[in-house]
């Protein structure tokens, strides 16, 4: 399975065991490699992310704009990757702190889509897990380094084909058909 021209999944870019860093490990069909040396079998699986819609007070969806890649200079959703022990509330919670100061005040789980993005060469592929949320107030709003910029964009001006991600375009998309009615 290739997920680029060029571009092998990540189970065929490894070239040492994760477990005993023996060389000569044998990628199998089912997105797994297997250690010959020490028998370790490694399960590639998807890593966990969270978005969030937010709205302001007028309707208008809040938008970043990506500092770095991926996606650079691309419009994408506040939020990011699941820690270790973390609720995907939680992390939410922590990476809508981190990314623009802002408090949530609720959320609610909206829906999920995978994603596939490139880094250091290696397709990566995640679970983007997208909430609902309100927040405190937008009066603290600090975006951080990640952030070059924070728009607030009525439904209907919205250019999907400016969000970076595809995951993060069908979470838009889902939820501007719903809000329509």
């Amino acid at each position: 399975m290739v997920d680029a021209p060029g571009h092998a999944p990540p189970w065929k870019t490894f070239r040492y065991c994760p477990g005993c860093g023996a060389k000569g490990i044998a990628v199998r069909g089912d997105r797994s490699v297997l250690c010959k040396k020490c028998g370790y079998h490694f399960y590639f699986n998807v890593g966990a992310a969270v978005a969030g819609l937010i709205e302001d007070d007028i309707g208008r969806l809040l938008l970043t704009v990506r500092a770095h890649d991926p996606g650079k200079d691309t419009l994408d959703l506040p939020g990011g990757f699941v820690n270790f022990k973390e609720t995907a509330e939680e992390a939410l919670a922590r990476e809508i702190k981190e990314e623009l100061n802002l408090k949530i005040k609720k959320c609610s789980y909206f829906k999920s889509f995978p994603n596939t993005y490139l880094y250091d060469n290696i397709f990566n592929r995640t679970l983007d897990l997208a909430f609902v949320c309100t927040v405190d107030s937008f009066k603290r709003q600090k975006p951080s380094e990640e952030i070059q910029g924070v728009l607030f964009i009525k439904p209907a001006d919205i250019d999907l084909n400016s969000i970076g991600f595809d995951s993060i375009r069908n979470i838009v998309s889902s939820y501007l058909r719903i809000k329509k009615g």
